[in-house]
This record gives C-alpha cells, sequence and structure tokens, in this order.
C-alpha cells in the first residue's frame, strides 16, 4: 500500500506522477514539487533578478562572452567537409553567415554610435537527402551552442489546433537546460518550410492557418522580439508563468524541398522543359539543379511565400543532388559514414564486412533510381544486409562477407565465410576458408 502511494503521488504545479520526473520534494502533506517544476522557477527567478539589475548581464554570462570564440569561415568549412559531401557553394555561403552572425555576438552590446550588424538567417533549398539537416546540426556541434530542429508542417496559427511558433523556443529552450543565456545564442533548424506555403494565390474569405499565418506569425521571431515561451507547451495552460527569451541572436536556418519551383524558374527564365530535352534521370537531375541555382525571390514569391517572410532570410543556399560519386563518398569518407556503421555493427559479432568497388556503384545508382538521396543509401543497405545481421550471431566469430555487385542486384546469395587458423600455424602462418554453413538470403 506504502508503495502504490509513493508511485501515485502528483507534483502540485504540475501533476506529474511521481515516476515520470527524476525527483519529486515533498513538502507539507499532500504537497509535493517536481524537478522540472523547480527548473522552470529557477528561470523564472533569475529572469526576474535581471530585469531588476536593468537588463545587464551577470558576471558569469559576461565571462561566458569573453571565452566565446568564432571560428573562421575556412574552419567552418573544413568541420563540415568532415559529414557533409559535396555541397561546395552551399557550404562557403553558410560558413559566411554564421562567421558573421557569431561575430556580432561576440562584440557584445553596442554602444551610442555604434554600427548594429543584422543577423542573416539562411534558407537551405535542396532535394530530399542532400544534407541540410546534416549541415545544421553539424554547425551546431562546431560552435557548442544549444540546437533545435522544429517541423514546420506541425505549426498553425495561435488559437488552433497545433502547435504555436513559440514551441520552436520551448525546443530550444529545454536543449539549453532552460539556460536562457546560453538559449539566446542557439540555432534552430526549421524543416519543410515550403509546406507553409500559400494553399491558393486567390484572396479568400477563409483563414490559412497553417500556410500563410504561420509566415506571419514568424516573422517578428525571425527578425528578433522577445517571445514569451510557454513552459509546458501551448497557450493551453493559461495561467502559466511565460519565460520571455530575446530572439536577436538566435540564428534560424530553414530548409525545404521546394517540389515544383524548378517550373516556376523555367518559365521566368523562358526556357521550358516540355519536349524531348528529359531523357535521363542524370540529366533531370542536372537541369533541375542548374534552374535551382538561377532562383530569386519572385520564384518563391509565385510558389506561396509572402516577401516579407523572404526579407528575414537574406541568405538562400542551394544544394544539389548527389551523383554517383557523391554518394559514394558518403558511404565511405564521413567520419559517420554508412559503411563504417554496417562494419562496426559486424564487428560487435567478431566478424568482418567488406564491399567491393563494383557493389558501392551499384549502391548508388539503386539510390539515385529511387530520388531519396543519401536516406536511400540507407534503406538499400539494410535490406541488404537484413537477413546477414540476422544469422551473424549463430554463424559465431572469425566469419567474413564479402558484398559484391552480384549480391547487390539479387543475382548471388550472400554466403558468411568462415576464417579458422590451423593449430600449429604461427602468426605467419595461413589461414583455411570454409563457407559457413548459415547463409543470407538475396537482398
Amino acid at each position: 500500500m506504502a508503495k502504490s502511494e509513493g508511485r501515485d503521488e502528483l507534483c502540485t504545479f504540475c501533476q506529474k506522477p511521481r515516476h515520470r520526473v527524476r525527483n519529486m520534494v515533498a513538502g507539507p502533506p499532500g504537497v509535493n514539487i517536481c524537478s522540472d517544476c523547480i527548473e522552470i522557477c529557477n528561470t523564472i527567478v533569475s529572469e526576474d533578478r535581471r530585469k531588476s539589475t536593468g537588463g545587464k548581464a551577470t558576471t558569469a554570462t559576461a565571462a561566458t562572452s569573453k571565452t566565446f570564440e568564432v571560428p573562421s569561415p575556412r574552419k567552418i568549412v573544413d568541420h563540415l567537409d568532415q559529414y557533409v559531401i559535396g555541397q561546395d557553394e552551399a557550404k562557403r555561403s553558410i560558413a559566411v553567415s554564421v562567421y558573421h552572425h557569431y561575430q556580432r555576438i561576440a562584440q557584445g552590446p553596442k554602444k551610442k554610435g555604434d554600427v548594429e550588424i543584422e543577423k542573416s538567417n539562411i534558407l537551405l533549398v535542396g532535394p530530399t537527402g542532400s544534407g541540410k539537416t546534416l549541415i545544421a546540426r553539424s554547425l551546431a556541434k562546431l560552435l557548442d551552442v544549444p540546437f533545435a530542429i522544429g517541423d514546420a508542417t506541425t505549426l498553425t496559427e495561435a488559437g488552433y489546433v497545433g502547435e504555436d511558433v513559440e514551441n520552436l523556443l520551448l525546443k530550444l529552450l529545454q536543449a539549453a537546460e532552460f539556460d536562457i543565456e546560453r538559449a539566446q545564442r542557439g540555432i534552430i533548424f526549421v524543416d519543410e518550410i515550403d509546406k507553409i506555403a500559400r494553399t491558393t494565390g486567390n484572396v479568400s474569405i477563409t483563414r490559412d492557418v497553417s500556410g500563410e499565418g504561420v509566415q506571419q506569425s514568424l516573422l517578428k521571431m525571425l527578425e528578433g522580439t522577445v517571445s514569451n515561451v510557454p513552459p509546458q507547451g501551448g497557450r493551453k495552460h493559461p495561467e502559466q508563468q511565460y519565460i520571455p527569451i530575446d530572439t536577436s541572436n538566435i540564428l534560424f536556418i530553414c530548409g525545404g524541398t521546394f517540389v515544383g519551383l524548378e517550373e516556376i524558374i523555367s518559365r521566368r527564365v523562358g526556357k521550358s522543359r516540355i519536349g524531348f530535352d528529359e531523357v535521363t534521370v542524370g540529366t533531370s537531375q542536372e537541369v533541375t539543379s542548374a534552374l535551382f541555382h538561377k532562383v530569386e525571390t519572385e520564384d518563391f514569391v509565385q510558389f506561396g511565400m509572402i516577401p516579407e517572410f523572404l526579407g528575414r532570410l537574406p541568405v538562400i543556399a542551394v544544394l544539389d543532388p548527389l551523383g554517383e560519386a557523391d554518394l559514394k563518398r558518403v558511404l565511405t569518407e564521413p567520419r559517420n559514414a554508412l559503411v563504417k556503421q554496417f562494419q562496426a555493427i559486424f564487428e560487435l559479432e567478431g566478424a568482418t564486412l567488406k564491399l567491393t568497388d563494383s557493389a558501392l556503384s551499384e549502391i548508388c545508382r539503386k539510390a539515385i533510381t529511387r530520388k531519396t538521396g543519401v536516406r536511400g543509401l540507407r534503406a538499400i543497405m539494410e535490406t541488404l544486409l537484413r537477413d546477414a545481421i540476422f544469422t551473424l550471431p549463430e554463424v559465431g566469430r572469425g566469419a567474413e562477407y564479402a558484398v559484391t555487385e552480384e549480391h547487390v542486384k539479387g543475382e548471388k546469395v550472400l554466403k558468411a565465410r568462415k576464417v579458422s587458423r590451423r593449430k600449429g600455424d604461427d602468426a605467419t602462418g595461413s589461414d583455411s576458408v570454409s563457407d559457413a554453413a548459415t547463409e543470407a538470403r538475396p537482398a
């Protein structure tokens, strides 16, 4: 009975049970407060103390701003090269924008008469699987700042079913462990930004609550304002104490595929794709990439984005679709390359995995056919090695898997070769190789 009562203890503030929080502090009989509410209370008290001192930064904050070093654009690009293959032009544009943004933060508060540098939010345009999210996440890792990813498809105008735009700031605040000063230097990546385009170009009497309405709600946040963030999310708890956050130093990176934008661009430049010029998948990708590099603001407006929203995203970086050579580098070169990940999985069981160059090329060709970019590579690898990993614990240590082009095409069965050393052989002796009894079915 005592255990049941302890498990059913509720926080007096948020009504969360004990098993859903880290700690529960008990007060008078029937009064408890959870660790989440304690953190929120500390944040509110710190903000009130900051207001009472006239908005001056504390000693700890001032020390943090002094020790914050801004890497040069070249160092930013070198760091991105370790994780993102290709996209050289886009990485240069992003590196310059990020460098300028954090340089203005490192300068501290402006004096009267000083030139005030405005921040440059970034819009990433590119096909799915081209590295938009990876670039934003790699930037946050290099700069060691809080990073939050939000999905624009879930956002609606305040008061309607869905998430409010302030929830993006709440995710950043949670990533900063409710440290307001640190969160105000973070990065927010808003994915699927093209999904909040206007549903129609005609003026309608109905509200576009998930399209143009969201763009209008994001305007002041992107530019820089003090937003009141509900700690419990949404406005469903009007009694909660809001947390004010200044978005002036928060870098917003928006990404979207903008499917159909190439047709708008082609009509503007007078090069319609109607005819017999589209022959192969590769040619189609090259034409689409060339058109995206000619994009202008008027094309986005015709797509459904409002001019005020685009004006707050001055840096537009276009990401190209990855070809076979780039996809092969993605498989093998980055720190977290896909082949390295699967080889680590096999090494956990004492086995080895090898892929021939022709097998890698065939995997890349399949991914290009699926038109899903880098994400298609993982799907193909998972299907190819699924049965091998399934039987891996039974095969035992010393097994070797060699994947060839025929295995990728499904023409041959992927077998595990058992490598065992003969008794009496020294370290330089030969090994005996035999096929294991357990084999993997073709992909």
